[in-house]
């Protein structure tokens, strides 16, 4: 009887000792996100992305959002120093660093968020990866929302109504655009504009119609003007600490990547894309004035001409980092055209 209890009693320590390794060897990574719990992002893609990823370690990488770390361009730098494992946000907001990905901003590229996250990616692969312009952070994928639209307090009814209003601008081609258009550009992170905006602070912003849902602002702004193909849109990326990388194992790391790269550009381009529709029955449901404008509007053919310079420059700009501008925007141009 007491070999048996012996027995049974070393059993079960080397059972527990199992289910200790076993929870030791799971690994969590902490991904940081700027944006409310109903946005896109943060309800369908960083859930879905995090299923993909549990199952291809086979539950030995588990994922976990934090919330309220502070400006969205903060990310890099938490991810950098490896405060949390992993984040996203907008590329704008740190000028001159990730200036590449901007070909995707480029007015009157494209109005469909699916096609161009992937053309994006597939670029990047070929062209920009060799511009280190990510050093410090391993990327996991791009994308880019749907067609930033006009979103304001009062009626446009040409480009000039647009001269030296206070404009909320996200940074990026955006900035360059509003430049253009001489507004008065002000700076502020996209939690902060439904404050802004309702206080009297800025009297219009530049956002996808996504965001009249997402952030509310369909309750404080009264007249979206929409351009067919919209005024620009905005780069995003996905990026993880490389030593929160090199940690995992080589076959996790592999797992990891399998549901990354143009499989989660295309999730979140498409997710962000669809997500335009919400906007607009937003926008409906609050009696936001819609002014849906069409190819040949003054106001479509003045944009164009006001920025038809700008993939020159962003040519330019390519070049400044050794990479074959002119070759990526044809490409870019051939995937989502």
């Amino acid at each position: 009887m007491k070999k048996i209890t012996k027995f049974l009693a070393s059993a079960s320590v080397c059972a527990g000792m199992f289910v200790s390794l076993s929870a030791a060897a799971v690994t969590t990574l902490k991904v940081g996100t700027w944006l409310p719990p109903t946005a896109p992002q943060n309800a369908i893609v960083w859930p879905t992305w995090a299923k993909w990823v549990e199952e291809a370690t086979e539950g030995r990488v588990k994922v976990e959002l934090e919330y309220g770390l502070g400006h969205p361009k903060s990310m890099f730098d938490l991810v950098e120093d490896q405060v949390i494992d992993a984040s996203f946000t907008v590329n704008g907001y740190v000028p001159g660093r990730f200036s590449l990905g901007s070909i995707a901003e480029l007015p009157g590229e494209s109005s469909d968020a699916e096609k161009a996250s992937v053309a994006l990616w597939k670029v990047q692969e070929k062209y920009f990866n060799q511009a280190n312009e990510y050093d410090g952070l391993k990327l996991l994928g791009l994308f880019v929302h749907g067609p930033g639209q006009l979103h304001t307090t009062f009626p446009v009814n040409s480009l000039a109504d647009l001269k030296d209003k206070k404009i909320r601008i996200g940074g990026g081609v955006a900035s360059e655009v509003a430049k253009r258009l001489e507004v008065t550009e002000v700076a502020a992170p996209a939690p902060k504009i439904y404050e802004m905006m309702q206080q009297g602070v800025v009297e219009g912003v530049f956002l996808p119609a996504l965001d009249l849902k997402y952030l509310r602002l369909a309750e404080v702004s009264k007249y979206l003007t929409a351009f067919p193909d919209g005024m620009y849109t905005t780069t995003f990326s996905f990026f993880i600490n490389p030593d929160s990388f090199a940690a995992l194992s080589e076959k996790d790391q592999q797992a990891l990547m399998s549901v990354s790269g143009e499989k989660l550009s295309r999730l979140a381009g498409k997710t962000w894309g669809e997500a335009d529709a919400n906007g607009y029955a937003a926008a409906k449901e609050n009696g936001i004035v819609i002014n849906r404008l069409s190819e040949n509007d003054p106001m479509v053919v003045e944009l164009k001409a006001k920025t038809a310079d700008m993939a020159a420059h962003w040519i330019e700009t390519a070049k400044a980092k050794n990479v074959d501008g002119a070759a990526a925007l044809e490409m870019f141009r051939s995937l989502v055209k």
